[in-house]
């Protein structure tokens, strides 16, 4: 299960150089249920996602490089390509922001995930993040990936 909260960010914070991150390609062979291959890094994976916007059923499968690049040939839609950025904020939760390149250039969105829905509800984002898009479908990466959508 997996339950997130989602942000918009304005700006990159000016320290970003000290945090540990991933590159990322991803892409969409299924959008309901959604059905993803990822590269992170030089890592490769197979995602099942539920329905749902805070709260969902999510399962990662390992795959092997050969198998991705089959798979990419398979998707439809946008590749979306990113850097996460991995940013500490306290004892239990973990920032992270994504900078888009590629067709989305320039958008910023940050995700923490949590152990429980009391609390995501309970959250109290830090200053800096912007508007709460959550619960806004244009800003799954699904969504993301079959049309430009923000």
């Amino acid at each position: 299960m997996e339950i997130e909260r989602k942000f918009l960010i304005d700006a990159l914070p000016e320290d970003i150089d000290k945090y540990n991150y991933h590159d990322i390609e991803q892409a969409y062979l299924n959008r309901a249920p959604v059905v993803r291959i990822r590269k992170q890094d030089d890592e490769y994976y197979l995602t099942y996602k539920g329905k749902g916007s805070m709260i969902r059923e999510e399962y990662n499968l390992p795959l092997n490089k050969a198998s991705y690049e089959h798979l990419l040939t398979k998707a439809d839609g946008i590749v979306i390509t990113k850097r996460r950025y991995l940013i500490p904020l306290d004892e239990k939760h973990t920032i992270e922001l994504d900078e888009f390149h590629g067709i989305y250039e320039g958008l910023l969105l940050a995700e923490v995930e949590f152990e429980s829905k009391e609390d995501a509800e309970g959250f109290e984002p830090p200053a800096w993040f912007g508007k709460d898009v959550t619960f806004s479908p244009m800003y799954h990466n699904s969504v993301m990936s079959n049309t430009k959508s923000v």
